[in-house]
């Protein structure tokens, strides 16, 4: 999930076309100059959270697996058909 979720934020990003560069005179020629949109700092804080994000919920793991050893695990049949289908046509559309 994390690998798509950076790809998902990197495709967005890459939709942009350059920003338009702006000529200086006087004191500040021969100076190159940067402006970061909005938008270039709103993806690079999405993508320093997705860096950040764990792999592996270690708690949640832990947790299942805890009720899996003991035998208390239970999947909702219906839960999981939705659930299967949601993703299903997500990925059709």
């Amino acid at each position: 999930m994390r690998i798509e979720s950076y790809n998902q934020v990197a495709a967005v990003y890459k939709t942009n076309k350059a920003a338009n560069t702006k000529k200086t005179s006087g004191a500040a020629a021969g100076r190159d100059e940067v402006q970061i949109s909005s938008f270039g700092r709103d993806y690079q804080i999405a993508k320093n959270a997705v860096a950040e994000a764990p792999d592996i919920r270690e708690e949640k793991v832990t947790e299942v697996a805890a009720k899996v050893n003991s035998g208390s695990y239970r999947v909702d049949a219906g839960d999981f058909a939705a659930r299967l289908l949601e993703h299903y046509h997500a990925l059709m559309m």
